[in-house]
């Protein structure tokens, strides 16, 4: 499976059609807001569908985020995923809703989970006709990444 196959999958269900981070008011303090995923990272290790994703495929792939955009590329610096996102914090991680911006699965939807710690960001998600994860363990139709601040 090549690096873009992985990156579509990271991202392809999970991130959205063009919507804006929402923070209710009521929510404001709680939570991961968008503000604090911006930047570049690099993927320092993926689950798929309950098994750890070989290095070679996440090797040299990157994500930038945006407060309401992410963007994927692969080793050669290509653009494989696009995507709105939008966040609704809580307590513990925060969930996320992606809509695909990008080629075939644009307009696809993804949901799931992410969390920042330090520099590290984890976020799962499932592909469509998966279960939306409720902790950071694939399942079937699920993927899961680490994320590491390139900036730190």
């Amino acid at each position: 499976m090549s690096s873009i196959t992985i990156a579509l999958g990271v991202f392809s269900a999970l991130l959205v059609a063009a919507q804006a981070v929402s923070e209710k008011p009521s929510q404001a303090g709680s939570g991961l807001k968008a503000s604090e995923l911006v930047g570049g990272y690099t993927i320092v290790a993926g689950e798929k569908f309950g098994l750890k994703e070989p290095e070679e495929r996440i090797k040299g792939s990157t994500v930038r985020f945006s407060d309401d955009r992410v963007v994927v590329t692969d080793k050669d610096k290509k653009e494989v995923y696009g995507a709105s996102y939008e966040l609704e914090p809580g307590d513990g991680p925060s969930r996320i809703k992606l809509v695909s911006k990008l080629g075939s699965q644009e307009g696809e939807v993804a949901r799931g989970l992410i969390e920042k710690k330090g520099d590290e960001i984890r976020l799962i998600y499932a592909l469509p006709g998966g279960a939306e994860p409720t902790e950071f363990k694939t399942k079937e139709k699920q993927l899961m990444f680490v994320m590491k601040n390139v900036n730190k």
